[in-house]
């Protein structure tokens, strides 16, 4: 018998919040690093598309764990949807700080990083995501377009 999945990907809210998260990432890495011109916007594309992907993995976690049929192997590390949300909030975190190491920043010193402390809150805001999502939903109903509401 063929189990039937309820649950649908989530695109809109990731969007949505990739956006902010992106663009939030983009100011503290301009502070950290003091950086001008043409990578100002060069990482803030990159910032906000790994943003948008991270944001994807983390809020369709479950889905993906329904599909593949992992969540229902009790397999303690990757049928849990907390733990594989935190591996994804790691691998963010790293993604960072090794992108922050590699951009010339004032003076076109090579290998400033972006704050430890800035990494750890973008990481914690992508892996809470989907805790606050419910919470920012009806506040942003007004503004955003019905499609990112779902």
């Amino acid at each position: 018998m063929v189990e039937v999945i309820e649950q649908a990907l989530i695109i809109g809210p990731v969007i949505g919040i990739g956006i902010i998260l992106g663009l939030y990432e983009l100011l503290l890495i301009h502070r950290d690093e003091s950086f001008r011109g043409s990578h100002w916007l060069g990482h803030g594309t990159h910032s906000v598309v790994v943003m948008i992907i991270a944001l994807f993995a983390v809020m369709n976690t479950e889905y993906f764990l329904e599909i593949t049929g992992l969540i229902s192997m009790n397999i303690p590390l990757i049928s849990n949807v907390l733990v594989v949300r935190i591996a994804i909030g790691f691998i963010l975190a790293i993604k960072m700080w090794g992108v922050s190491s590699v951009i010339k920043g004032g003076g076109g010193v090579k290998g400033m990083h972006e704050g430890l402390i800035h990494i750890l809150i973008i990481s914690i805001l992508v892996v809470a995501a989907p805790y606050y999502w419910p919470l920012l939903k009806p506040v942003l109903e007004p503004v955003l377009p019905g499609w990112m509401l779902n």
